[in-house]
């Protein structure tokens, strides 16, 4: 028998997308975690926990470089529930509906200790101190800029350098035109409150797709011979193009399997070790088919499509490149972060 989908809460902001132009918003909590501790959060293994779903794409890029830099051991991960309620990010897959670090069952929590009645939006990646139960920052830009460069110390042994000093303003450069066109672009589009704003971002989304694939044609990474930040960032996004972006967010042009660079380059970084490991796509698709209520009131998951073609062979390592650069591959996933069979690639997504 069918399950009734829950009538969200009068103030469940889900509800409204697709009513009014999106805006995303700054982080509200903007602190850094340094080396020196000039924000008053300094570099500490153990003292902090990264809380993240596996649905998020900018929660996504942190788990990434999380595993590229091998920082599992200093930097615990709490994943949340996929879907949300009205309080939004809560702690339901744990036992007891708790995090078993931070004894909390809504990150609100961690909101609200570092800000009594907090009243913006909850958002992930979030950065916890785990004794005093505060958020330190929601700043998904900074977040894994600090992972790379700040966090440094403990790196694991050939970790690679994500951010290399050199390439820095390149990487600048091409993160801003992939975040304003397709990492934020594909929301624009998908909660356009009408016709010319969608035209507007789906045309952005897809010439920015456009541009990237020819520079990929004959370069294997985004900028230089190797991984950087910037590819990172792509993939959070493209990886999720199939599967949600195309059709709930109606970016259908194209999929990105009909995309021959593109598709070639987002399996190359799948089947990469730190990539493909992190991805959940029954979580993807469960929190943007089933929350999004304002755009999908049904709240009906679909099928499809079948994600089989993210394990075939990509050949682009015809390209050159060193994945990791001078560094190494990290090793496998940590005991009880892997990702369940029903979320990995099948015939059919969720299956």
């Amino acid at each position: 028998m069918p399950q009734p989908q829950p009538t969200p809460a009068p103030d469940d902001a889900n509800a409204l997308l697709g009513r009014k132009p999106f805006k995303r918003s700054k982080s509200h909590f903007a602190d850094r975690i340094t080396a020196d501790g000039r924000y008053g959060w300094p570099v500490e293994s153990g003292r902090y926990r990264l809380v993240v779903s596996r649905a998020c794409p900018w929660a996504s890029r942190a788990v990434v470089s999380r595993r590229l830099l091998g920082l599992e051991d200093a930097l615990s991960l709490a994943i949340a529930d996929p879907i949300q309620d009205h309080r939004s990010w809560r702690f339901t897959l744990d036992p007891g509906g708790r995090d078993p670090v931070l004894g909390i069952r809504y990150l609100s929590e961690a909101y609200n200790a570092r800000e009594k009645d907090y009243p913006g939006g909850v958002s992930v990646p979030a950065v916890v101190d785990v004794a005093s139960g505060q958020l330190v920052t929601n700043d998904y830009q900074q977040i894994t800029l600090d992972l790379a460069t700040e966090w440094t110390a403990l790196h694991r042994p050939g970790a690679p350098d994500l951010y290399p000093e050199p390439l820095r303003a390149e990487i600048d450069e091409v993160m801003a035109g992939v975040y304003r066109d397709v990492n934020n672009g594909v929301y624009r589009a998908g909660f356009a409150a009408g016709q010319d704003e969608y035209d507007a971002a789906c045309r952005d989304v897809f010439r920015r797709l456009d541009l990237l694939s020819e520079r990929l044609a004959d370069r294997r990474y985004l900028v230089g011979d190797s991984i950087t930040e910037a590819d990172i960032r792509l993939f959070t996004t493209l990886v999720r193009f199939d599967a949600v972006y195309h059709g709930h967010f109606k970016c259908n042009r194209n999929k990105l399997a009909e995309a021959p660079v593109l598709w070639s380059y987002a399996r190359d970084l799948y089947q990469t070790p730190g990539f493909g490991d992190t991805v959940d796509f029954q979580h993807i698709k469960q929190h943007y088919y089933r929350v999004h209520s304002g755009i999908n009131p049904t709240g009906i998951v679909p099928l499809g499509p079948d994600l089989g073609g993210w394990l075939t062979p990509h050949h682009r390592e015809q390209l050159g490149g060193r994945p990791f650069g001078d560094g190494t591959p990290p090793d496998r996933v940590p005991p009880g972060e892997e990702v369940p069979a029903s979320g990995r690639p099948g015939p059919w997504a969720g299956e």
